[in-house]
């Protein structure tokens, strides 16, 4: 009897080598043909099903799609700048802090009307991970802020 493992041996083992592909794709290209091969098949299997109106809204919708990330496969990620991308890190950093603050207020509003029976400590007890998650994220804002605060300016041509 051979209880040697067929896997282990050695001239079973070949080199194998995987194909690479010819033709290298950018992200966004990458993200329009994932995308597409998601929803054309699920506007085609519920436009049949919605009302008549709804229907060509929806299929409207996704042709608007289609043209939207045919455009957004068309630029090229290596051509933006550091500094064409400050507005965006600003407006990440700013709603980082606003929706820290908002469910903030929004859990504090929940525990003083539907818990009013609980004492402070309790409350504190009960929900400080919540408490905890969400002044993060106003505290990661922050950081975002202060970061694009410190980062240098182009210099301007006069």
């Amino acid at each position: 009897m051979d209880f040697e493992s067929k896997a282990n041996d050695p001239s079973s083992r070949d080199n194998i080598e995987f194909a690479q592909s010819t033709t290298t794709r950018k992200p966004l290209q990458l993200l329009r043909d994932t995308e597409a091969l998601l929803r054309r098949p699920t506007v085609a299997t519920l436009a049949p099903i919605l009302p008549p109106k709804l229907s060509n809204r929806f299929q409207v919708t996704s042709s608007l799609a289609d043209e939207s990330f045919k455009e957004l496969a068309e630029i090229d990620l290596n051509t933006i700048s550091d500094f064409e991308l400050r507005p965006a890190r600003i407006l990440v950093g700013l709603s980082l802090v606003g929706f820290g603050a908002l469910m903030i207020l929004v859990l504090l509003l929940y525990l003083n009307t539907l818990h009013p029976e609980l004492s402070t400590v309790e409350k504190i007890r009960q929900y400080w991970y919540q408490y905890i998650w969400f002044v993060s994220l106003g505290v990661t804002g922050m950081f975002v802020l202060g970061r694009e605060a410190m980062r240098p300016m182009p210099k301007r041509r006069k």
